[in-house]
């Protein structure tokens, strides 16, 4: 599986932990940010990563900001994206069963690590059941994206 991560300065230094688990599994691509500046945007940080789950260059992405709230919705924006903030591990699994969730957003100022951790692999592990009602309350989530 590819994965793609994203964070702003605020999710910097749990970024760089979460890569280096991911990448004694997975092959992971960085959509940033690079560095930890503290004047970069996490629009600009997210939507990248946004696009490439959305084009499946990445099966699943992990978006990383402060408090997880502002990826999330920028995340949420680009079509084909099916982004939640996680705080617990039952979400991270319901929420690629029943939603085929795809993109974990995480607070990284208000999560601890160990968590961090716990939610990535919960999230990464997790299958989208795929049929009878998950299927249909998702068709009714992608035909959201199409009206105007």
């Amino acid at each position: 599986m590819k994965i793609g991560i994203a964070a702003d300065h605020a999710g910097f230094e749990q970024k760089q932990a979460v890569i280096a688990e991911l990448n004694k599994q997975y092959e992971v691509i960085d959509f940033g940010a690079m560095t930890p500046d503290p004047d970069d945007d996490y629009p600009d940080i997210v939507v990248p990563l946004a696009e490439a789950i959305a084009s499946k260059t990445v099966e699943r992405g992990i978006a990383i900001c402060g408090s997880g709230v502002g990826v999330s919705i920028a995340a949420n924006k680009i079509s084909g994206v099916r982004a939640a903030l996680i705080t617990d591990t039952y979400s991270a699994r319901q929420g690629v069963e029943h939603d085929d969730m795809n993109l974990l957003c995480i607070g990284g100022r208000v999560t601890g690590p160990m968590l961090i951790r716990e939610l990535v692999d919960t999230f990464l592990r997790a299958r989208y059941i795929g049929t009878g009602r998950f299927e249909r309350r998702l068709q009714k989530v992608i035909a959201l994206e199409h009206r105007r």
